[in-house]
């Protein structure tokens, strides 16, 4: 079996090739033969496209390589890309050309050698290609990028010929069996033997000579082979056309064996010779390689493929010596001696020679033999990548993924609910790994999910979507199911993802560079190189024989056999270790230290030994017997045990074996020491270019640097695994103590220091990088000088691909220069073994630097990392390193000797925190971000508290793209921690994280005094140029600005009174009330809570000149936080003040056009007026006035200049008008209500829809009375009377409103009264009933109006009589004058009535008594109800009480209307006489005189009883 030696590096990026389609257009020609379908049958090739073809064409210097494919689901196009290491190959454009037919596996790409210039540089190369119906093309290529905007071939650019137009024979043609193609020749072989060549791209092909056939000899010999049939060949196999010495060579295999050589030139057969193959029977020749001709060299090697068709199928290589000889001519022979190579397994896809070696591709992997070596053991083995992925995917025969949930349960058994998240962390990765993810496999993958994309979206997709797109797709299988089943639909999607990568990615060819030894495999989507072992794996994999060699692998080993023996038994106890463990421990180590671990990466190998030692949790079997079936669960438990029983006798037998032969521990810690330094980075010093491109080389550089790290990890972790072993049962190996200490003191801190700077190199080399954030585009764009350029162009198209690691940015920086030897050219793409020693110094830059040096510590070198990564936004990856390194710090307990070093830790922790900043800012919302920046303002304080930091971080700010620092390092540590901890706050303000700026201005503070007194005490220099005020001031003005943003009010006002510059303190003070007033927390200032502490003058001014210059109708008012915050200190005359200026200018200000509006001011302008009556009536009455001009005009706002023009008016006072004028600007309580009144009569008129404004006089007119009765709005009304009317005024005022109110109880002379009305009413005349008619003839609604207009007018009479007496008959002579037959109301009536005065009788009383009714009655004809109210009166007077009698005979006891009644009796008889209703005027005028005559007498009586009593 062939030795390992090398595996295959994929080009990242070959996966994601965008390529531009193109057609051929069908040239038509006349003079191309349009045959028939039977002939073009004739010349088909006879092998159909079965499978996937691919090849490359190299050419030019320094070499290009044109990669073509031809799939076999679209046999007509052909892809063609360009191969360069000098191409940026991730994101490179490929062409594919659509051709009309189905094309042969077949192309041949070379320069175009046209002696036109024009052509030469316009279309630099040519294509041939040809179809399985016979027609051959010539394309001359443009550069790839020039056909973007080409749709179609120019036909100009495109020769088309057909194979069947041939000059010799007019007889049918063979079919082809295959074709070679050279600058302007194309050689095809048919099955009939013959070969033929054209010179397509030479000469047109009507022109002599453009067609040639290639025959053994001429004239009289043509007929001689003709007449000796048994001679002729097979069918040709295969050709090969090569130039060696200046010749241009066909070579021809046939199928019967026989290869035979043409001279082109000549046309003439040079070589013809019968190959010898043992035990030839059933052997089938395949293929014809040829190998490169140095010019010194007359050796050619030939390699021909033999199948031999025995039961079992085997191919074998022979490889011959071709020897040339020149003199006159060419002479070609064939050595016999020959070297077989057999292929045991697999199918061999591809062979290439060069002048040492041949590489034979199989569908399992690469074979590199020496070219003439019967030495088997020379052979080297290339694994392919399908090996990496299927390890990666727990895919291979010995690695089960089962085990991976093995041995997580077992590891975290406490924990079982985080066991499916963190094993499907480890796939999500693993399968998003550069190498193992695939575009088009992972959405073949995907639609098999149900998943669809378009192109665009999926290519759109960053790293973050295509995890959530995977995870989405496992957790729709089954969100409640067990962790066996998650893990068992993890299982199936790698598998499918598997099978999809193989069918995908199927081997094609190969192509060999053979000037720089470059060895690349096509594959069906995708293209790699190979590279050779690195020594640790070529020791590792390897046996007893590698170590033979260490010295030169640069192991440090003494000469004697004893140490390499020791060495091998140490091995073989670490590989037996890994073996029983297996590849799923160090998944989960690894996965562990990446992502957010279950448990600390220290306890894994505590746990990890635990398994060692007791085996697998059993639990695991337990809680999934109902998963894995009862049967299968015991086997596998009884499996384990009996492993683990076997690797413990196996492991502790081997372990007395190693302690015999080395004879003492302290021998074999020895040798394990030497070992470790193997696995160390090695350090290179290297010389570096300033810049780098994304070319092919670095894709390769970075692939493989993740190979070998991920290899030398799990090596370091096995050599871990086993010194805690050896720890753990020291006492059974019989260890002695010191070399238990040495373990435990230096081994474990040393290989854990290795595994780390490993797992740093794979994490940069395989972790993709983050996408930029949005809000960061412009940062990104000035730190990276981004231009037209296309490669920075496409730089923000890469950041954020699977494909696109960290490495990639740090390759920037990293660039080997020509000038070193040891490393490959830029133009060429290295060779197996540049690819390690490109890794090798890619590792030692990451680790040491690019000198080199012992001394640059390993924690200074990540800061300079990590400032790399910093400036491209690569926060996470910076964390993640940065964190690494301080572990790896305090767990070596050096922390102390590293602050003191040089200020590496506060460099560290600086840049940290510069990190941790950035993602509160951009990548995380809500605890993730408060936590964030509390780490990183942790980072910085510790940055700046380290020993040195000045110094370390004095020029580290521009190298990070941050602002600088503004200090030299000769400031004192007080001042430098001053100007530290102001830099951080301006960077937290900068990124809106207001509670870090908060604390570190805060900070900054404390370090003021002993800042100055340092400097003060200094004789030098220093960077402080201001005062202890102005930078207290200025600090306590940010704390102030932090706080308020924090929205910690009371915070930010003790930062107003902490702070000693008034300059500040007073803008503070202003900002923080308008901040306050915007937030709508003016409470704060009225509550009592803060402590004004001789501040309260200043925020009333504030609060004054906010409220002067704003809006009116603003919200919240300030003139009402003005009223709160002066009624909260008891200022009730200012209260009242403000809050009259606010009702003042909601009067003066607000244009009152919209009703709804409108309404809403004139209840503002009450609720102020009612304030400021009320704040008035808490002071006593002598001092309870305010001055209007106290706000807006007073001194205090003169230094606030308004933004609002004043209007002034002049007036021309003299000394009386003066002093009138003064006392106007006082107002009292009086003139508020006045104005409230006046306030409240407009508000209610303008719900009304009555328009009505206050002109500010303080009389009311008498119009507004009557729009408010005409409102009816009454009580409005006869508040405003009561109010500003008294006396005789008041009585005239009262009358008109109530004349005013009964004209409203019969707004139509003619109108009827309701039914419920008649009740209330005095019997009427028949008249009337006939005039007014039935009561139930009016509308509803007028009744009812009418109804509630007489309710009105009594409750209101009754309420407001008192107050003048007259106004019942008022009411009354206004409705009678208003409709004389109307029937006045019982209660009216009644009113009259009952305001005789007591003991008195007849008539007499107040104002408003009977007398005043009669004569209303008799004044407008209604002489009826005059007549029955003084027969009434008569009546009463006559029937008396007996007690009451004596009363009445007194003087002047009783008064009629006499005058009255003589009106009465005299318009009754002028209407009799008239002869208007006689019967019924007379029957009064009877009952009148009767009642008069019977009324005297009774007075005549009383007058004689008067007198007898006074003579008496």
């Amino acid at each position: 079996m062939s030795a390992r030696g090398g595996m295959e590096v994929p080009i990242i990026g070959t996966d994601s090739i965008k390529f531009i389609d193109i057609s051929v257009p069908d040239v038509g020609d006349a003079d191309l033969s349009t045959t028939s379908s039977a002939t073009a049958a004739s010349i088909t090739i006879t092998t159909s496209l079965t499978e996937d073809y691919g090849s490359s064409s190299i050419t030019g210097d320094p070499p290009l390589s044109f990669i073509w494919r031809i799939h076999k689901s679209q046999p007509k196009t052909l892809e063609l890309l360009q191969l360069s290491a000098t191409k940026d190959f991730p994101g490179t454009t490929g062409l594919r050309i659509t051709f009309p037919h189905a094309l042969c596996p077949f192309a041949y790409v070379c320069q175009n050698q046209s002696q036109m210039p024009a052509f030469s540089t316009t279309n630099p190369y040519l294509l041939y290609a040809l179809t399985i119906s016979g027609v051959a093309y010539l394309i001359k290529l443009r550069n790839i990028t020039a056909y973007s905007s080409l749709p179609v071939l120019p036909r100009d650019e495109v020769t088309q010929f057909s194979l069947n137009d041939r000059d010799s024979s007019n007889s049918e043609p063979a079919a082809i069996t295959s074709v070679a193609a050279t600058a302007g020749c194309l050689a095809v072989g048919r099955i009939d033997g013959s070969v033929a060549y054209f010179q397509l791209g030479l000469l047109h092909h009507s022109t002599p000579g453009f067609v040639n056939e290639l025959r053994d000899d001429s004239g009289i010999g043509r007929l001689w082979g003709f007449m000796s049939r048994g001679r002729m060949v097979g069918a040709v196999q295969d050709l090969v056309i090569s130039e060696a010495h200046g010749l241009k060579l066909l070579f021809v295999l046939h199928s019967d064996g026989m290869l035979r050589v043409w001279n082109l030139s000549f046309r003439s057969k040079i070589l013809s010779h019968a190959l010898g193959i043992p035990n030839s029977e059933g052997v089938t020749f395949a293929r014809l390689w040829v190998g490169e001709a140095k010019e010194d060299a007359s050796i050619t090697p030939l390699a021909v493929l033999c199948r031999h068709n025995l039961d079992i199928r085997r191919e074998m290589i022979h490889v011959y010596r071709l020897h040339c000889t020149l003199g006159d001519k060419a002479v070609l022979s064939v050595e016999s001696s020959m070297q077989d190579i057999p292929l045991e397994e697999g199918e061999c896809i591809d062979v290439k020679l060069t002048s040492d070696k041949i590489w034979i591709l199989k569908d399992n992997g690469l074979l590199s033999h020496k070219l003439f070596h019967t030495d088997m053991e020379d052979a080297r083995c290339y694994t392919l990548q399908e090996e990496f992925v299927a390890e990666q995917l727990f895919q291979s025969s010995e690695l089960s993924s089962d085990d991976l949930l093995w041995i997580t349960y077992s590891l975290f058994s406490s924990m079982k609910e985080n066991i499916v998240p963190f094993v499907s962390s480890i796939f999500i990765r693993r399968l998003l790994l550069p190498g193992v993810h695939h575009n088009d496999v992972l959405r073949s993958t995907l639609l098999d999910y149900h998943r669809h994309w378009t192109d665009m979206e999926f290519q759109s997709l960053t790293v973050d979507g295509l995890k959530k797109e995977v995870r989405s797709v496992i957790e729709n299988q089954g969100v409640s199911e067990s962790p066996m089943s998650v893990f068992c639909h993890w299982k199936n999607f790698c598998t499918r993802y598997f099978n999809y990568w193989c069918k995908n990615n199927s081997p094609c060819g190969l192509l060999v560079q053979s000037s720089a030894g470059a060895v690349c495999l096509v594959r069906k989507n995708s293209v790699s190189l190979f590279r050779d072992l690195e020594n640790i794996e070529m020791i590792i994999d390897g046996s007893s024989d590698e170590l033979v060699n260490l010295a030169s692998f640069g192991l440090d080993l003494s000469n004697d056999e004893s140490e390499r023996g020791i060495l091998l038994e140490v091995l073989r106890c670490i590989i037996s270790m890994s073996q029983h463990l297996g590849k799923p421990a160090s998944a989960v180590f690894y996965e562990s230290l990446i992502s957010t671990p279950i448990v600390s990466s220290e306890e894994i190998v505590p746990r990890l030994l635990k398994i060692l030692e007791t085996g697998y949790s059993s639990s695991v079997s337990s809680d999934h017997i109902s998963d894995l079936g009862g049967d299968f669960a015991w086997e596998k438990e009884l499996a384990d045990r009996k492993s683990l029983r076997k690797f413990s006798i196996d492991m502790l037998l081997s372990l007395h074996t190693l302690s015999k032969k080395a004879t003492s521990w302290s021998k074999v810690l020895n040798v394990i020491e030497s070992y470790l330094q193997f696995l160390v980075p090695r350090r290179i010093i290297q010389k570096l270019n300033a810049e780098m491109s994304f070319d092919s080389n670095t894709s390769i550089l970075v692939q493989a640097t993740s190979q070998i790290a991920k290899f030398i990890f799990e090596s370091a972790l096995d050599v871990l695994l086993f010194v805690s072993y050896l720890l753990k049962i020291s006492g059974q190996i019989n260890m002695l103590h010191d070399d238990t200490s040495r373990i435990q003191l230096e081994f474990i801190p040393m290989i854990q220091e290795i595994v780390s700077e490993w797992l740093i190199i794979h994490f940069l080399s395989t972790t993709p990088s983050e996408s930029p954030s949005i809000e960061d585009f412009s940062s990104q764009l000035s730190s990276l000088q981004i231009d037209n350029k296309t490669d920075r162009r496409s730089w923000n198209e890469k950041l954020g691909k699977c494909d696109f690691t960290m490495a990639f940015i740090l390759s920037l920086t990293f660039h080997t220069s020509s000038g070193d030897p040891s490393q490959p050219s830029s133009h060429c793409l290295p060779n197996p073994q540049e690819i390690v020693n490109l890794v090798r110094g890619f590792t030692s830059w990451i680790i040491w630097g690019k000198t080199g040096e012992e001394s640059t510590s390993f924690l200074r070198r990540s800061s300079e990392i990590a400032l790399i990564l910093l400036r491209h936004g690569q926060y996470g990856a910076v964390e993640y390193l940065l964190t690494i390194v301080e572990a790896n710090s305090r767990r070596e307990k050096v922390s102390r000797s590293i602050q003191d070093n040089d200020g590496d830790w506060c460099i560290l922790h600086h840049l940290l925190g510069c990190c941790l900043l950035a993602q509160a800012r951009y990548g995380f919302q809500g605890v993730l971000k408060e936590k964030k920046v509390c780490e990183a303002i942790r980072c910085f304080f510790r940055a700046s508290s380290g020993q040195g930091a000045s110094k370390a971080l004095k020029d580290l700010s521009q190298d990070a793209g941050l602002p600088h620092f503004g200090f030299d390092d000769c400031a004192s540590p007080a001042a430098w921690k001053l100007h530290y901890y102001q830099w951080a706050m301006q960077i937290f303000e900068q990124y809106n994280i207001s509670e870090g700026a908060c604390q570190f201005a805060l900070a900054a503070l404390e370090q003021v005094d002993e800042a100055l007194s340092q400097k003060d005490d200094s004789s030098g220099t220093d960077v402080i140029n201001e005062s202890d005020t102005a930078i207290k001031g200025r600090l306590w003005a940010n704390v102030f600005k932090f706080t308020l943003d924090l929205d910690h009010l009371y915070d930010a006002y003790c930062a107003i009174l902490s702070n000693p510059d008034e300059e500040n303190k007073y803008i503070c003070l202003r900002r923080f009330i308008i901040v306050l007033y915007e937030r709508g927390a003016m409470k704060v200032l009225c509550n009592g809570q803060l402590p004004f502490v001789g501040l309260a003058e200043k925020i009333e001014q504030e609060l004054a000149w906010k409220a002067d210059r704003s809006e009116i109708l603003a919200k919240p008012n300030p003139y009402k936080l003005l009223y709160a915050f002066e009624m909260h200190r008891h200022n009730w005359r200012r209260a009242a003040s403000y809050i009259y200026q606010y009702s003042a200018r909601l009067r003066t200000e607000v244009d009152l056009k919209d009703h709804q509006r409108m309404s809403l001011v004139l209840q503002e302008r009450l609720n102020g007026l009612s304030a400021a009556i009320n704040a008035l009536h808490l002071i006593q009455s002598e001092h309870a006035w305010i001055n209007p001009l106290f706000g807006g005009n007073s001194v205090h706002n003169e230094s606030y200049p308004s933004k609002k023009a004043k209007k002034l008016v002049k007036e021309h006072l003299t000394g009386s008008d003066v002093q009138a004028q003064r006392l106007q600007f006082y107002i009292d309580v009086e003139k508020l209500e006045k104005e409230f009144v006046l306030t409240s009569a407009e508000y209610l008129l303008s719900l009304a829809n009555v328009k009505w404004t206050f002109t500010g006089t303080e009389k009311a007119p008498s119009d507004l009375v009557d729009l408010l009765v005409e409102a009816n709005l009454y009580e409005m009304a006869f508040t405003v009377l009561l109010k500003f009317w008294n006396g005789s005024g008041l009585n005239r005022e009262l009358e008109r409103v109530f004349s005013a109110m009964s004209l409203k109880c019969c707004p139509n002379k003619l109108g009827s009264l309701s039914s419920r009305m008649h009740g209330h009413l005095l019997t009427s005349s028949k008249e009337e009933i006939v005039v007014h008619g039935s009561p139930d003839m009016g509308p509803t609604s007028q009744n009812h109006q009418g109804n509630a207009q007489w309710e009105t007018l009594e409750l209101y009479l009754e309420k407001y009589r008192t107050f003048h007496t007259g106004l019942p008959a008022t009411v009354a002579e206004t409705l009678l004058r208003t409709d004389p037959q109307i029937e006045l109301p019982l209660w009216l009536v009644h009113m009259f009535k009952e305001s005789r005065r007591d003991r008195t009788w007849g008539m007499a009383g107040q104002v408003s008594n009977p007398a005043s009714l009669f004569r209303l009655y008799v004044d407008y004809g209604r002489f009826t109800e005059a007549t029955n109210l003084l027969l009434e009166y008569i009546e009463s007077f006559a029937s008396v009480r007996p007690s009451d009698l004596i009363n009445r005979k007194k003087p002047f006891a009783a008064w009629f209307p006499y005058t009255t009644i003589e009106r009465l009796w005299c318009q009754l008889e002028e209407l009799s006489n008239l002869g208007h209703m006689v019967d019924h005027y007379g029957k009064l005028k009877s009952i009148l005189h009767g009642a008069l005559q019977n009324h005297l007498k009774q007075v005549k009586v009383d007058s004689e009883d008067a007198l007898s009593a006074a003579a008496c």
